[in-house]
């Protein structure tokens, strides 16, 4: 793609998402959202290949079925309170009605199914802006109507993505389609907490956005996509494939790393709220997207020093991929624990 034609299309997604994000009309909200999602598309299909194509296509169906239903959402809102404000009370049946359209923008399941088949067909730079930029105005949007959503539509549908979010990913060798189902997960554990503090969910946008962003560099930087690929990558970057590792038990929320940050503090929020079978039942399930984290670590911590592996050392080429954003992104990902106190000072 030519550099002019990439800055147009990147503005476009950009100022879709901003537009979302600032305005207070439910029109201009969702002409956000469709400027987002037609400029998203060319970048999906960067790498023009079949693959790429037939993502784009789920992912164009798919948006394009959510908008009608936040459009029908609204009109049946306007005939009720005859305003286009976002923030007036919500009529029950469009407050459902656009719940389950940014449901299905979030990828949160039972309308989770067009999320890991779109991330595997397209490639890692794609995969990294539909898994952290696009979740943004979505969930932008369910903040300022969180009062008048419907609480148990909202945590059945929480539930849901976080069981299928450990359970599709036990079973897969590609990197990004387990991203995907770790995405599924994350936006479950941000739906169980929005309906109790909205500002809680911010912060669990921020850090997942900041541990999958480096991720996805450090697979971008060794080139990695398979379970086998990063196995291997020891051979060619050691300090790579040792902060891979970290990332992964971050992601995963093990205790040291930031990742346990969100997870600790919504099951102290739902504690606090009397409820004691929802955190249970969250935390259980963490365990599963732990247990596969856990294992990609293992099989790459296999192949480490001093273990010997079939491959020979590859030649140590400088590598031409400049991230100049990894550094502090990768610090940010796995030491933030001690700043806990402050964050629920804030609180």
């Amino acid at each position: 793609m030519k550099p002019p034609i990439l800055i147009i299309i990147m503005s476009t997604v950009i100022s879709g998402t901003m537009i979302v994000l600032t305005s207070s009309h439910w029109m201009l909200t969702w002409i956000g959202f469709e400027m987002n999602m037609l400029a998203v598309i060319p970048i999906l299909m960067k790498k023009f290949n079949p693959r790429a194509m037939e993502a784009s296509t789920k992912y164009f169906l798919m948006q394009a079925t959510a908008s009608m239903l936040l459009m029908m959402g609204i009109i049946i809102n306007l005939l009720h309170s005859g305003q286009w404000t976002i923030l007036n009370n919500l009529n029950p049946t469009a407050s459902i009605l656009m719940t389950i359209a940014l449901a299905m923008k979030l990828g949160l399941a039972p309308f989770h199914f067009w999320v890991p088949e779109v991330t595997q067909g397209i490639s890692l730079t794609s995969g990294m802006i539909l898994l952290t930029w696009q979740k943004i105005a979505p969930l932008s949007v369910l903040y300022q109507i969180s009062p008048t959503i419907n609480p148990s539509l909202l945590l059945l549908m929480a539930i849901l993505s976080v069981l299928i979010g450990g359970w599709g990913g036990l079973n897969q060798t590609q990197l990004r389609k387990i991203l995907a189902y770790s995405s599924i997960a994350h936006m479950g554990w941000m739906s169980t907490i929005l309906i109790y503090n909205p500002t809680m969910m911010t912060l669990n946008l921020i850090i997942y956005i900041m541990m999958t962003l480096s991720t996805f560099m450090l697979f971008m930087y060794s080139s990695a996509t398979t379970t086998l690929a990063l196995s291997q990558t020891w051979n060619k970057a050691p300090l790579i494939t040792s902060l891979i590792l970290m990332l992964m038990l971050s992601l995963g929320g093990l205790p040291p790393l930031s990742g346990f940050i969100p997870k600790w503090m919504i099951i102290q929020e739902l504690t606090k709220n009397e409820m004691i079978i929802m955190p249970t039942f969250l935390a259980i399930t963490a365990l599963l997207n732990l247990f596969f984290y856990m294992r990609l670590t293992y099989a790459t911590a296999l192949t480490m020093f001093p273990s010997t592996n079939s491959m020979k050392m590859k030649w140590q080429f400088e590598s031409t991929k400049k991230m100049i954003l990894l550094p502090p992104l990768i610090v940010m990902s796995t030491m933030l624990i001690p700043l806990t106190p402050m964050v629920s000072i804030l609180e």
